[in-house]
C-alpha cells in the first residue's frame, strides 16, 4: 500500500481514478488546487504525487518548483498538454514522470509502481552514525551512543530527519519551515529556534555549543555529522 496524493480539479478523472487507487490497496489523499496540494503533501509526506498541471489557482509546473525545494518524492503529471514544450517544462521542474490524458488505467499503474519501486530501493545510508548517537531514516528513530532510544517528538522527527539527509548542506528556513509545518508557515523561523533548542538539548553533548545542528545566522540551519561512526 502506498500513500498517494492526486491533485486535480476534473471530477471525471478523479472518482474513477480514486476508485481504482483504493481498490487496489492504496491510500488516497486528494487535493482539487496546487495550495491545498501543498499542503497536504507537507502534513501528510505521501510516497508518490499525482499532478495535473491546469490548476484553478497556480499552474502545475510552478507547485512542482515549490515541491522540489523541499522533499524528492516521486511526481508524475497527468495532462492534457501533450506538447514537448509543456513535458519539457514538467520534467525541467522536477517531475519524474508525465502520462498525457486521457490514458489507459493499466500504463498509468505501471508508472505508478515504477516510481513507487525507485522510490523504495535500499538505502545504504538509512542510518547515519554520529560520535553521540545515531539516526535509523527507515524507522524514523534516534539512539544515543549507549544504544538508548532518544525519545523525539514528531515535529522534532521531522527537523531531525530532513537536516540528517540532507549532510553538510545548508537548508534555508524557509525551506524547512515548508517541509515540517507547510507552506503557510514559511515565514515562522521563530518556531525553528524553539524546536531547535530542543533538539540540541536531546542530542547535542553541548547544546549551548552545538557541534551538529548548525546554524548560518540569516540563512538556515545544516547537520555536520562529523567523521562517520563504523558498526
Amino acid at each position: 500500500m502506498a500513500r498517494i496524493l492526486m491533485i486535480d480539479d476534473e471530477p471525471l478523472i478523479l472518482k474513477p481514478l480514486a476508485l481504482n487507487l483504493t481498490a487496489r490497496g492504496h491510500e488516497l489523499a486528494l487535493a482539487t488546487s496546487g495550495a491545498e496540494g501543498l499542503r497536504i503533501a507537507a502534513e501528510g509526506h505521501p510516497d508518490v504525487i499525482l499532478l495535473d498541471l491546469g490548476l484553478p489557482d497556480v499552474d502545475g509546473v510552478e507547485v512542482v518548483g515549490r515541491l522540489r525545494t523541499w522533499t524528492t518524492v516521486p511526481i508524475i503529471i497527468l495532462s492534457v498538454r501533450d506538447g514537448e514544450r509543456e513535458k519539457v517544462a514538467a520534467l525541467d521542474a522536477g517531475a519524474d514522470d508525465y502520462v498525457t490524458k486521457p490514458f489507459g488505467m493499466d500504463e498509468l499503474m505501471a508508472r505508478l509502481r515504477a516510481a513507487l519501486r525507485r522510490n523504495r530501493e535500499p538505502d545504504d545510508d538509512a542510518i547515519v552514525r554520529t560520535e553521540h548517537f545515531s539516526v535509523d531514516l527507515v524507522a524514523a528513530q534516534v539512539f544515543a551512543a549507549d544504544g538508548n532510544e532518544i525519545h523525539l517528538t514528531p515535529t522534532e522527527w521531522k527537523i531531525v530527519e530532513h537536516l540528517v539527509r540532507n549532510p553538510g548542506r545548508l537548508i534555508a528556513q524557509r525551506s524547512l519551515l515548508q517541509a515540517v509545518w507547510g507552506p503557510a508557515y514559511e515565514r515562522e523561523t521563530n518556531y525553528l529556534r524553539v524546536y531547535l533548542a530542543q533538539v540540541r538539548r536531546k542530542l547535542e553533548p553541548d547544546s549551548s555549543r552545538p557541534r551538529y545542528f548548525i546554524t548560518e545566522a540569516g540563512l538556515g540551519y545544516r547537520f555536520e555529522p562529523g567523521t562517520p561512526i563504523d558498526d
